[in-house]
């Protein structure tokens, strides 16, 4: 037994030549695409003044959660300007908000396939476990051989890592739909894409907005092992930290790493229901047209006196 062995590594490094010397074309279409989506957002929040990104930060803060997370974002982010690292924190933020956005777009249709179709689940359940368990760093592997050093392997890899909780949390927030609910629209006739659109995407929300929570903090995670495939960032700044033994400029960047976090979660968290956050401005607004409508409500609903005829 001792000169057995499974050539299980030679298999995937084959697999991994053949995809890039097959797909070359494919390889060159993706990092392209890539390459345009961060760089472009990386200059826009770049070229935006420094003043005016806080601001609307902070505002956005408000809007979906409370006014103390608004005067803590322009606090966190101030700090990140005096630490001078806000071209880094801004390149970080573009890759994670690209990365989220490609892993949303892929895990909430799979994950509503997965919930309606129970082949689709048992074959995707064993991939997820496998996305989760495997380390990160092995992504950059592969990535690296189809993308070369940059920011497209770091994406790549980021997307791959982010991708099974929005899975999960999808299929888990549409399975958990109340059948009774669901079985009261087949009654009154609606196809499954109504019931989908109009019962279950709405009821189970909350419980997608919290996948889509953690494909952000995951892919935000995944900023460092990014920095090491070569991507720019404050990943980049802890990996040069780390090379040369920097403990300034590794803690600058790690803060970095937590205020961008901290602001995402926050922001992120509020999204499924910012009626619950008494602070938040939209909250707030829909609640007062709640109430007029249900003033609205009560005044129709007081019926009219018929007056008494004459000389009964």
């Amino acid at each position: 037994m001792d000169g057995f062995r499974i050539p299980v590594g030679e298999w995937a490094a084959t697999a991994v030549d053949w995809v890039r010397d097959n797909l070359e074309a494919l390889l060159d279409v993706i990092s392209m695409v890539v390459r345009f989506l961060v760089d472009g957002l990386t200059d826009l929040l770049v070229a935006t003044p420094i003043p005016i990104a806080v601001l609307a930060a902070a505002l956005i803060s408000w809007l979906l959660r409370s006014w103390q997370l608004a005067v803590g974002t322009v606090i966190m982010f101030t700090v990140i300007v005096g630490m001078q690292m806000w071209v880094s924190a801004m390149q970080t933020l573009a890759l994670v908000l690209v990365a989220a956005l490609v892993a949303i777009a892929i895990s909430i249709p799979l994950g509503i396939w997965s919930a309606r179709n129970a082949t689709v689940r048992a074959v995707v359940k064993p991939v997820l476990d496998f996305m989760q368990t495997m380390p990160a760093f092995v992504y950059l592997i592969p990535a690296i051989v189809f993308f070369s050093i940059g920011v497209v392997p770091g994406v790549v890899a980021t997307v791959i890592f982010s991708v099974p909780p929005g899975v999960r949390m999808t299929e888990l927030g549409i399975r958990g739909v109340d059948p009774e609910t669901v079985e009261a629209g087949h009654a009154f006739g609606a196809t499954p894409r109504q019931i989908l659109r109009g019962v279950q995407l709405p009821l189970a929300l909350p419980t997608i907005m919290a996948g889509v929570n953690q494909v952000i903090m995951l892919a935000l995670s995944m900023a460092v092992i990014a920095g090491m495939a070569g991507a720019d960032g404050l990943g980049k700044k802890v990996v040069e930290a780390i090379s040369t033994i920097n403990t300034a400029q590794g803690v600058e960047a790690g803060l970095g790493v937590v205020f961008l976090a901290v602001f995402l979660d926050r922001v992120t968290a509020a999204l499924g229901n910012p009626s619950e956050y008494r602070g938040s401005l939209l909250g707030a607004l829909r609640r007062r047209r709640g109430k007029r409508r249900a003033d609205a409500d009560a005044i129709h609903a007081v019926p009219e006196r018929v007056p008494t005829p004459v000389g009964a």
